[in-house]
């Protein structure tokens, strides 16, 4: 079940941009906090997602088509179109 769970946060990490800063900012506590929510992760995956290079997130968030991502309310940014954005 947990791999499941690793595939959602994945997810997550590339379409959420307020997700993806928190982990960013503090990979631990969030996974932490995830997993105190239930979100089930076995020990080995908390520490393989942690020493992901989180810039990756970023890179694949930038390659989605802007319909898959989530607008960050909070930075007030919202995906552009493709041929909007900036390089």
């Amino acid at each position: 079940m947990s791999q499941k769970n690793v595939e959602i946060i994945i997810g997550k990490l590339v379409t959420d941009e307020d997700f993806r800063r928190l982990f960013q900012a503090d990979p631990d506590r969030t996974l932490r906090e995830l997993t105190e929510r239930g979100t089930e992760l076995t020990r080995s995956e908390v520490a393989a997602l942690v020493a992901t290079d989180a810039r990756v997130f970023d890179r694949v968030a930038e390659a989605l088509d802007p319909r898959l991502q989530k607008a960050s309310l909070k930075t007030g940014s919202f995906p552009l179109p493709e041929n909007g954005r900036s390089s």
